[in-house]
């Protein structure tokens, strides 16, 4: 076991020649001391470490080719490789094999991996910023800086982490940030914006965002620490990435009722981590700002001074998912002037939802816009394992890790105990079903999404995200287990809860896990089980129909705390006249468009008038999930959404470097690519049209609030 002292590490010169003259810059930098501001006689400020920066920054260089900053040193073979990279001593895997492996994890979580599908071709370490087959392997060289920030009380500490390629240029330096998306850890987005911005020789600023991948395994008090290592609760104090604020006699009987159980930072760190996403985005191109400074900045005497201001760097905020609503909410918070622009993907974000607002789609009004996360998977959760028995879905792909039997006693059971409530209506279970689906249609779901409502549910995507975002934004801690729910290991014959694993999931839980169950052997178990604890899809006949029933009423029932938490991460669409791009697939089922990217743009064009700059492009047969693309139906059903994120990435550098004009909000009108599922063709440019610069009758457009997307 390791503790986090093992892990300071502060390089004080080049570890190979390969790094020429920037090792001598960094080894000028890293020997330089760092004043309180002080300008010790000259007229240049000092590089002070930022204030919310706390503990040790920690650094290490990369050779680009025994390890590197993309890949941990696998390349691209190694990324592609179905086999994870091995661990020495898997009881006590080292930070480096860690940092390889969430790397590795990572990388592959967020994008096609398949050569049919676009990896190698279209987007992966060895494509060019042109999309050419030219950079072998892919690896880069590099500096990686990590640090906490917290508040002082030790119990925030999210992780920040920069990246500098030796390839970035001092005289026209960038920044592209890369918030984790999910509640991945602080490597979260490194194949989404954390590869472009390499590639383009900006540096990176990364940050886990608060909700990053730790845990604390409640019988043993072992917690992770920023390197991935582990350390007992006592040791690690405040250098754990989380610890559940809990007194040691409740933990025990907690444990002797509840075995085996896990706490997680995003659904119990008791501090609704949400509101603070842009605060911590923010935070983390600031931190970059310090460590391009600490590596380029002047050198006076014994001092390092500043050599760029806030404003002075290009800087793009970028992500995708939770990532790029962190991305849209720093935006909206920059009135210093840290962020140039603004290009996202999926973003899930909660809006203040202007009465101006509407959204129509082919000129006619959709149902249901702008509802915030807490309501729409709450919603979901309760309907989607009925509604994935109406007819209109039926073929849906990857149905459940379940077997096919129990997967459909599951769902007939959640109709019948939805009908015998009111709650959904039909005499049998496909007209139950269909009714379901109508629910999720009227309450803004579009029909190009019903095939992917058994999948969000059946590979617990949206109760996983129901119960962690109801225990975030009712505070709740672990000992509470809100709505009878709890994270916790199963037994995986029959589901049961309790059991001691085989193998810890702890080791590797920075490397593998997800920061959200299910993950590296913690699933989400309902306690209330017919025959006890189980794995919640089994622990009633109706797949733990209570539980949902109840996390949907803490928010159909206005529950206080709820209400409150939703408020304060709700945002106004201000973007400050920043050149913004959102993406996003039409038939995203975990975030519907109708509830986050319509609406933004319409509250967006309310906020700033003809100063907004913000581009909606609207991906048909574009889904949330991009890592299911390799599964049989979703890869002859949906294409690539990355595709577009990497082209609005270049649109947007295109822009802000040689003034091109971006293109306006449109739907880009891609073609799937058929087949036999599992055996889709080739993907080919003829699935993937270009952006338009002139979108014709394919124009989104805006006015007064009023969005209006054509069929």
């Amino acid at each position: 076991m390791r503790t986090f002292a093992r892990f300071q590490r502060l390089q004080t010169s080049p570890r190979t020649a390969a790094l020429g003259a920037l090792g001598v810059l960094m080894a000028t930098a890293l020997g330089a001391c760092h004043g309180d501001g002080d300008d010790n006689g000259s007229s240049q400020p000092t590089n002070a470490l930022p204030s919310f920066i706390s503990g040790s920054v920690n650094t290490q260089t990369y050779d680009g080719v025994s390890d590197d900053l993309l890949t941990a040193g696998l390349g691209k073979t190694g990324l592609a490789s179905s086999t994870a990279p091995g661990i020495a001593k898997p009881a006590a895997p080292t930070a480096a094999e860690l940092r390889r492996l969430a790397i590795y994890t990572n990388y592959r979580a967020l994008v096609d991996m398949t050569s049919n599908g676009g990896y190698g071709r279209f987007w992966g370490p060895n494509v060019d910023l042109n999309g050419n087959d030219t950079l072998g392997e892919g690896k880069i060289a590099g500096k990686e800086y990590i640090a906490y920030s917290d508040d002082g009380s030790g119990t925030v500490n999210v992780s920040m982490l920069v990246q500098i390629p030796t390839s970035f240029n001092p005289d026209q330096p960038c920044i592209v940030t890369a918030t984790s998306s999910s509640s991945r850890g602080v490597y979260g987005a490194i194949s989404t914006a954390g590869e472009w911005g390499l590639k383009r020789g900006c540096a990176v600023a990364y940050t886990d965002k608060g909700t990053g991948n730790g845990a604390q395994q409640l019988s043993t008090s072992l917690v992770t620490l920023i390197d991935g290592t582990l350390a007992n609760t006592s040791i690690a104090g405040r250098k754990a990435i989380f610890i559940a604020n809990v007194d040691p006699s409740s933990l025990s009987s907690f444990d002797s009722t509840f075995p085996n159980r896990y706490a997680y930072k995003h659904a119990h760190s008791q501090q609704n981590p949400e509101k603070d996403w842009g605060k911590y985005t923010l935070q983390a191109i600031q931190f970059a700002y310090w460590a391009l400074n600490d590596m380029f900045g002047p050198v006076s005497g014994s001092t390092n001074q500043l050599r760029y201001n806030k404003g002075d760097i290009t800087t793009i905020a970028a992500s995708i998912s939770n990532g790029g609503g962190a991305s849209l909410m720093a935006a909206e918070q920059d009135v210093d002037g840290w962020i140039t622009a603004v290009v996202v993907g999926e973003p899930q974000i909660n809006l203040n939802l202007p009465p101006q607002v509407s959204v129509r789609q082919g000129g006619v009004p959709v149902s249901s816009f702008g509802r915030p996360l807490a309501d729409y998977t709450t919603l979901a959760n309760l309907l989607q394992p009925c509604a994935a028995l109406a007819p209109a879905a039926a073929g849906s792909p990857y149905l459940s890790t379940l077997l096919p039997a129990a997967t459909n006693a599951v769902r007939t059971a959640r109709c019948a105990t939805l009908a015998s409530g009111g709650l959904v209506s039909g005499g049998n279970t496909a007209a139950q079903g269909t009714d379901a689906l109508n629910q999720l249609h009227q309450a803004g779901w579009l029909t190009d999404s019903d095939v992917l409502q058994a999948p969000m549910w059946d590979s617990q995507a949206v109760p996983a995200i129901a119960v962690t975002y109801g225990d975030a934004y009712m505070k709740a801690s672990v000992l509470d287990n809100l709505c009878n729910f709890s994270f916790g290991t199963t037994n995986a014959a029959t589901g049961a809860a309790g059991v001691t694993p085989v193998v810890s999931p702890m080791p590797t839980l920075f490397g593998n896990a997800n920061g959200i169950p299910p993950t590296n052997g913690i699933n989400l178990v309902y306690n209330n089980g017919t025959a006890g604890a189980a794995d919640h899809r089994l622990a009633t006949p109706d797949a733990s129909y209570a539980g949902a029933a109840c996390l949907r009423s803490l928010w159909a029932n206005s529950n206080a705390t709820m209400v409150a938490s939703v408020d304060a991460i709700r945002v106004n669409a201000n973007l400050r006249g920043k050149p913004a791009i959102i993406v996003q697939g039409r038939a995203d089922a975990l975030v519907p468009i109708n509830h986050t990217s319509r609406p933004y743009l319409g509250a967006n064009r309310v906020a700033e008038g003809s100063k907004s700059q913000l581009s909606l492009y609207e991906i048909t047969n574009g889904q949330h999930f991009d890592g299911f693309l390799s599964v049989a139906g979703f890869d002859t059903r949906f294409i690539p959404v990355h595709y577009y994120d990497i082209q609005a990435l270049n649109l947007m550098w295109s822009h802000l470097k040689s003034n091109a004009p971006l293109p306006p909000s449109q739907v880009v009108r891609t073609t799937a690519r058929g087949g036999t599922a599992g055996k889709a063709p080739a993907l080919t440019t003829a699935n993937l049209p270009p952006i338009a610069a002139d979108p014709g009758a394919n124009a989104i457009t805006v006015a007064g609030g009023v969005v209006n997307v054509p069929n």
